[in-house]
């Protein structure tokens, strides 16, 4: 007998679900289940992870929700009458595209209209968004089974007629296969129920752990969630039956049922959600007289460049403009650079500070005429192709920096040009980390706070180094040696162990912001938090998506940071005073970025305040290499980094350019690309440069190379690698010495920086 799970809760039912994605996945191979529907609490967290790690291992997946469903009015806020709950549980899984977007809807408007304790939907949304969803009536808090519960066997089949009617043959009764208290009756009723209205039942687990073994490491994530003590009698407890059961266990539990397990196939068979990346990209309001986005980017970029460059521009600036933007308006992205362009320009207009640049993007020149950017990346070699790869296309990632204190300002600009509905801000998950399992676990089992924080503080957890709970067991001679002496510390370990790394809360990211060219909710799902502080300039309700910044690019959408940089206010204060003091404002744009006496301020140690550069590590880093040019500023940010720093590049630098140590290049075609850094590879723009030249190809397939490295995927770095190899030889270099480079590049892939961000916030700290 065959059987699907149509019932499961991962991680993502918070401080409830104890499965992780991978482990269902790797669960329903082992049993070779072909199927899987995740049905998280309220959310769709997991949707778009679980699709592509199910499809990819060759399980089917289903994307599914256990809805809460209130019992009138979603928007009525308040406690229910007597004898009402205050939401019923009810399973819903997605049939087709179309089902899948309606889940979309549904979790969301929970969120944004529904919200009363939990997200919830109501029947009134049901009814609406019922195309393309499987219905079953879910677990004991279903609003059949609390019915049936109460022997109101009335209302219990007037949910299930309601259900039936609007849902046609895609609603199922469901029963369980497990011996919590009051399940078997259920199931009996459940049973006769079918029989009087005809219904088709399906046979589910509602597993929130993977292996009977996993009850009771649930049962203390289950306290943490709870805020309950794991010897409280009286607290929730969840039967040790809930767990992902094969075939044969669940056929042993209904073994003149056969319909209901096979129930669980037709439904899997049915199923067929594809998810494909579509960038969704908002379409730019254009002025009058201007057609199209192309049109007005190449004007504004042509504009910008003349009043960088002046009016009859350089041919280099000509060359690298027309250029850009031919890779630009080819790829579609126009828009995009458009609203970035726009954006940044609001916040000048309002004289809220913006920073010279960050990350990649101030390789463009595009960027940089359109004042996105206030580094010219002629001057300092920097790639484009590092930013926008025109070989290997995707959406661009221009993340900004804003004044601390005003950066809210730049968002509601945002939010009211798009559409309130249409920009959001985007999920994060606080996880279980060793010290926080640690503490959670301890908190749980009695411990005392000073006895967790001992132990904690015992497990390495710096940004260098640090261990698992499991590995800190076995390498740390202390945790060791409690582990295997004393019973309570070896339970608090086993089970910081088995929840470590699970995701415990919900959060917003610090910076980052979705654009959608409608209402987000049309394309991902979104939840709601209280908007104060977190940049939307009043106490409204913030929309935040439900996918986290590494979905929502496999999805497609527009996303950019929007940071907050202490420093640009600390600047601008200091300009305000200057002004105030003296009746002159300097002009940030005239500064002499070779000026000597700053750099004899550093040598000197004088780095309070200054930033990126005032740790002990930074100031000793630009004494060392007695930093006398903009060019050491900019290899100080990219080689205090772990990487550079474990390998020892620093020092290197520093005793070459303090003539300690000769020079060297393996080959004269090098020394243009290294002599700036003392022959030391530095940057990933250098490792670009030099397999251009060596081996005959584009930026663009430089780039291709650039990224196999950085990913650390042995096959793809011998497939990259071994193709400059070849071409370079094939030009008539010696093997030996490219095969060394060839070395040498990879071992730069742990550690290579970015140099148009180290220019960028060289522009800062100068």
């Amino acid at each position: 007998m065959s059987f699907v799970h149509l019932h499961c809760h991962s991680e993502y039912s918070l401080l409830d679900g104890a499965n992780r994605i991978d482990d269902l996945i790797h669960r329903a191979q082992e049993l070779e289940q072909r199927a899987l529907a995740i049905t998280d609490h309220g959310n769709l967290h997991a949707a778009w992870e679980f699709q592509e790690k199910a499809t990819k291992a060759g399980i089917k997946p289903i994307i599914g929700m256990e809805a809460y469903v209130a019992p009138g009015d979603r928007r009525t806020k308040g406690r229910p009458g007597p004898g009402l709950k205050p939401y019923y549980h009810l399973v819903l899984l997605a049939r087709d595209m179309t089902g899948y977007k309606n889940l979309v809807k549904l979790s969301s408007l929970a969120y944004t209209e529904g919200f009363y304790s939990k997200p919830r939907v109501d029947r009134e949304l049901l009814a609406k968004y019922s195309e393309g969803l499987i219905v079953s009536s879910a677990c004991m808090a279903g609003e059949v089974a609390v019915n049936l519960e109460a022997g109101n066997d009335a209302g219990a089949r007037e949910a299930a007629e309601w259900y039936a009617n609007v849902f046609k043959d895609r609603y199922y009764l469901e029963v369980q296969a497990h011996d919590s208290e009051g399940q078997a009756k259920l199931n009996a009723g459940v049973f006769k129920l079918s029989e009087q209205l005809g219904l088709p039942v399906i046979a589910t687990n509602d597993a929130h752990f993977l292996t009977a073994d996993d009850h009771d490491a649930h049962d203390v994530l289950l306290c943490i969630g709870l805020g309950k003590d794991y010897s409280d009698q009286n607290r929730m407890h969840y039967d040790r039956g809930l767990y992902f059961k094969s075939a044969p266990e669940m056929a042993q539990r209904f073994p003149d049922r056969a319909d209901v397990l096979e129930n669980t196939l037709r439904i899997a068979d049915e199923a067929a959600t594809v998810f494909k990346k579509v960038y969704q990209v908002p379409s730019f309001p254009l002025p009058a007289g201007v057609q199209t986005e192309n049109e007005l980017l190449v004007a504004l970029a042509t504009d910008g460049a003349r009043a960088r460059y002046g009016d009859a521009l350089p041919p280099e600036v000509q060359q690298r403009l027309d250029y850009e933007l031919g890779v630009i308006t080819t790829t579609g992205y126009a828009g995009y650079f458009l609203i970035v362009y726009d954006f940044i320009k609001a916040a000048r207009d309002r004289d809220i500070p913006v920073g010279p640049g960050r990350g990649s993007a101030a390789g463009s020149i595009v960027a940089y005429a359109l004042r996105i950017t206030d580094v010219c990346p002629l001057k300092y070699d920097l790639l484009f192709e590092r930013f926008l790869n025109p070989e290997r296309v995707s959406m661009p990632d221009i993340d900004v920096d804003f004044c601390f204190e005003r950066r809210g300002e730049v968002i509601e600009y945002v939010r009211q040009k798009y559409g309130k509905e249409s920009v959001g801000q985007i999920v994060t998950f606080g996880t279980m980390k060793s010290r926080a399992a640690i503490k959670d676990v301890g908190r749980t089992l009695g411990f005392t706070p000073a006895e967790t924080d001992a132990l904690a503080k015992l497990i390495p957890n710096g940004p260098a180094h640090s261990l698992t709970v499991k590995d800190a067991v076995k390498d740390v001679p202390e945790v060791k040696k409690l582990y295997a002496s004393d019973e309570r510390y070896q339970t608090l370990l086993d089970y910081a162990i088995a929840l470590e790394g699970l995701s415990r809360h919900t959060g917003v990211h610090a910076a980052g912001v979705v654009i959608a060219p409608g209402p987000l909710s049309d394309y991902v799902p979104v939840l709601t938090v209280n908007s104060k502080g977190a940049g939307a300039g009043s106490d409204e309700q913030t929309i935040v998506t439900q996918y986290d910044m590494n979905c929502l690019e496999h999805v497609g959408m527009l996303k950019m940071d929007f940071l907050g940089l202490t420093t640009l206010t600390v600047i601008r204060d200091a300009l305000d005073n200057i002004q105030a003091r003296s009746g002159v404002r300097p002009d940030l744009d005239t500064l002499d970025f070779e000026d000597p006496a700053v750099y004899r301020m550093l040598r000197a140690g004088r780095t309070v305040g200054v930033f990126q550069f005032e740790s002990p590590l930074a100031t000793d880093m630009l004494r060392s290499m007695r930093c006398d040019r903009f060019d050491d500023l900019v290899a100080s940010n990219a080689l205090m980094r772990p990487g550079p720093l474990d390998a020892g590049m620093h020092k290197v630098y520093q005793r070459r350019k303090r003539g300690e140590e000769p020079v060297s290049y393996a080959l004269p075609e090098l020394e243009p690309i290294l002599e700036p850094t003392y022959g030391v590879i530095t940057y990933q723009e250098q490792v670009m440069r030099l397999a251009q030249v060596l081996a005959g190809i584009s930026l663009a397939e430089a780039d291709v190379m650039r990224k196999a490295v950085g990913k650390k995927d042995a096959e793809l770095i011998k497939q990259e690698l071994g193709k400059f190899i070849e071409k370079s030889i094939a030009r008539g270099y010696d093997r030996k010495i490219i095969e060394e480079l060839a070395g040498q590049i990879e071992t730069f892939g742990r550690y290579g920086f970015n140099k148009s961000h180290a220019v960028a916030y060289s522009v800062v700290s100068f």
